[in-house]
């Protein structure tokens, strides 16, 4: 449970004014998924609705068990404590429709809400918070950096006692400590580890398999921090990989910095697509870059955008993107490079810094 602070709650307000004020047409909106309610108000539990509507009006929904939950993490709403929709109507203005979040709520909830308000009452609204969280704001921004410091330090602390006969399982624990040691509140995802040829696959999971000399090793993970995410891949030796293997990382390396180069505010998410994929082509190694070049990071470890060759969006100021371009090998070994970035209009910064030349331990 998370203790509000007074700054915290006007941060969450001008958030939700922020959704005010992209559904005023409609009077009133539904939020229902749980990552859209925690960031607009703070509330954690898994069970919450909210309702913003004209007026200034905004209810928490939530059931007993939150109860104190919802007092101490959201103060300032009005909390109902209810499993049902009876709440609704007396709290919406009259003839006021209601937006929803058609991306997430059930169809059968939605006619629900349509039968008790009437057809025409009930509009959808997707991904409206979405699109709002694109853009992180200071708070968001302060959590991010910490979670990406946290991130390399346990890299450079990995660097340290990474050796020949480790298990990978054994190595992605011990990594998942070092973030904890560090303040983090554990992994944000499931850490990839994959040694030798299993780091041909992009998204391997760890296994017993014992760590060699002499093949490469990639760890691609990250550090959570109140609920904000990180999101790191680095690939190292275990001594001399080979001619082959080093020419991939350095070519991956390059792909990467141009990718990161390309970023900055108003430049289409294709374009930073681009600039990694068509170095890796040009390198002779396209058809092995599988993948797409990143997305969005934040409160989910996947947001909106998706930096991909299809990728219709364009980057904006101060949102946060990953740049991870990738070259897989089949049976041999791959190289992945991933750093998490912050859009600026004069280009990326670096939020995660740790080395990305080849280590050779």
């Amino acid at each position: 449970m998370r203790v509000s602070s007074p700054g915290m709650e006007a941060t969450h307000r001008r958030r939700r004014d922020r959704l005010r004020s992209e559904v005023r047409d409609a009077g009133a909106v539904l939020v229902t998924r749980g990552v859209n309610v925690r960031w607009l108000t703070g509330f954690t539990g898994s069970a919450g609705r909210l309702l913003v509507a004209d007026g200034g009006r905004e209810v928490l929904v939530t059931d007993g068990r939150y109860a104190e939950q919802a007092a101490v993490e959201a103060p300032g709403l009005e909390v109902v404590l209810d499993r049902t929709w009876e709440w609704l109507p007396d709290r919406l203005d009259p003839g006021a429709r209601l937006a929803l979040e058609s991306h997430d709520l059930p169809w059968d909830v939605a006619r629900e809400l349509a039968g008790l308000l009437g057809d025409d009452r009930v509009v959808p609204a997707p991904r409206v918070v979405e699109t709002l969280r694109q853009r992180k704001d200071d708070d968001e921004l302060a959590l991010l950096r910490r979670a990406c410091a946290v991130t390399g330090e346990a890299f450079t602390a990995m660097l340290g006692w990474l050796s020949p006969g480790q298990t990978e399982r054994d190595v992605a624990r011990r990594l998942a400590d070092e973030m904890v040691i560090r303040g983090a509140e554990g992994p944000s995802f499931d850490t990839i580890l994959a040694g030798g040829p299993h780091s041909a696959r992009p998204h391997h999971r760890p296994t017993d398999r014992r760590l060699r000399r002499g093949e490469l090793v990639k760890a691609d993970f990250g550090a959570l921090v109140d609920g904000y995410h990180a999101d790191m891949t680095r690939t190292v030796a275990l001594g001399d990989p080979g001619a082959q293997l080093r020419a991939v990382h350095g070519l991956v390396r390059r792909a990467q910095s141009a990718g990161v180069a390309r970023v900055r505010a108003g430049v289409a998410a294709a374009d930073v697509d681009a600039a990694c994929r068509d170095l890796i082509a040009a390198g002779g190694r396209g058809e092995e870059f599988v993948h797409g070049t990143g997305h969005g990071v934040g409160l989910e470890i996947h947001e909106e955008p998706i930096l991909r060759r299809e990728a219709t969006a364009r980057l904006t100021d101060r949102m946060v993107v990953t740049v991870e371009p990738g070259v897989y090998l089949p049976g041999l070994g791959g190289v992945r490079i991933e750093d998490v970035v912050l859009v600026t209009p004069d280009g990326a910064e670096l939020l995660t810094t740790a080395p990305t030349e080849l280590i050779v331990l």
